[in-house]
């Protein structure tokens, strides 16, 4: 049966920034963030699943143009309320033009969709050729995975859990077969490679250590066993 993530996504808006602005939740969009550093800078940008604007409001200031989309109309409520440009829209029928931008990224979203084949033939199309993707993925090789597996589904609000949505774990070697065939993977990017649970992020001392080794970790080749694996993928020039 097909879940309907919209209806997901709005449940989870009212609880979403709940202890994200500190410990755990906060250094993996620290992560993120830092890893759009290089790409973002004066180029035209898209956030596939933008969510609040947790993200897309560290990027806004430095990109030449910054661009959300989500599904849920309750997660977008709070990035309008930021004054960021979000817009509702799906990540299988995304309403830009070909070619429309340098930077396309996404993260915790392409785990979620089922037809990701789609998914990522639409954000291939509106990125510019020579653009850069960056595309995260659930790890089956991680750590991250096997705390899932055996802590089962969390809830994400006072009547809906994570079951509630569709996700998908997909392994870095078959990246390649899932993406279009006029782009190619240049690098990859591991987040979460040392964490065993978000709440060791709650112990000061522990916090520290871990929280330097996730930098470390992440372009490391230790990469490959992240949690969340971040493609850093390359369309073709034409």
């Amino acid at each position: 049966m097909r879940k309907n993530n919209q209806a997901y996504y709005d449940e989870y808006a009212s609880w979403y920034e709940n202890e994200r602005h500190r410990g755990y939740h906060a250094l993996i969009d620290e992560l993120e963030i830092d890893l759009l550093l290089p790409y973002i800078k004066g180029r035209d940008c898209l956030e596939v699943g933008c969510g609040t604007g947790l993200i897309l409001r560290s990027v806004a200031p430095l990109a030449n143009r910054a661009v959300g989309i989500d599904i849920s109309p309750g997660m977008l409520a709070k990035a309008v309320e930021r004054g960021l440009d979000a817009i509702e829209g799906s990540a299988t029928a995304l309403p830009f033009e070909d070619d429309s931008f340098d930077v396309v990224y996404s993260f915790k979203v392409l785990a979620h969709v089922e037809e990701i084949d789609l998914a990522l033939r639409e954000m291939t199309r509106v990125t510019r050729p020579g653009g850069k993707m960056l595309l995260e993925f659930y790890n089956p090789y991680s750590l991250r995975y096997l705390a899932k597996s055996l802590a089962g589904p969390q809830k994400i609000s006072k009547s809906t859990h994570e079951g509630a949505v569709f996700t998908r774990w997909d392994r870095p070697v078959d990246l390649d077969r899932l993406l279009p065939s006029n782009v190619r993977v240049v690098d990859y990017a591991g987040v979460r490679i040392f964490t065993p649970a978000a709440f060791c992020h709650k112990i000061p001392l522990l916090s520290n250590v871990l929280r330097s080794m996730e930098f470390v970790g992440r372009d490391s080749l230790l990469k490959y066993f992240g949690g969340f694996l971040v493609a850093i993928v390359q369309k073709d020039p034409s």
